[in-house]
């Protein structure tokens, strides 16, 4: 994967939206991890279509219950063992 984009701000999923369009358009593969108030960025359906694209999209399963209570979790539920990996693996990693 050539971006991760980590991303554990409120503000963070606002940030991501234009970054993935422009990581698709230069063709960059790309994948993200939303863990604390990142996972509010979550909400956004417009987010979650184009994470659509990403090879993997994981959530910190308890900052989602933590964050959003009762809500249904639009990508893949994990924890910070997967936030590691997803490290590991990516050339590049982008904090949001």
């Amino acid at each position: 994967m050539d971006l991760l984009f980590h991303v554990s701000t409120a503000a963070g999923g606002r940030l991501l939206y234009p970054l993935i369009l422009a990581a698709r358009r230069t063709g960059c593969s790309i994948g993200a991890f939303f863990t604390h108030e990142g996972v509010l960025g979550l909400r956004d359906t417009d987010l979650t279509a184009v994470l659509g694209t990403a090879e993997r999209a994981v959530v910190c399963e308890e900052s989602w219950h933590r964050f959003c209570p009762g809500l249904v979790c639009p990508v893949e539920a994990g924890s910070q063992t997967n936030n590691s990996a997803l490290m590991g693996e990516a050339a590049r990693v982008v904090s949001l």
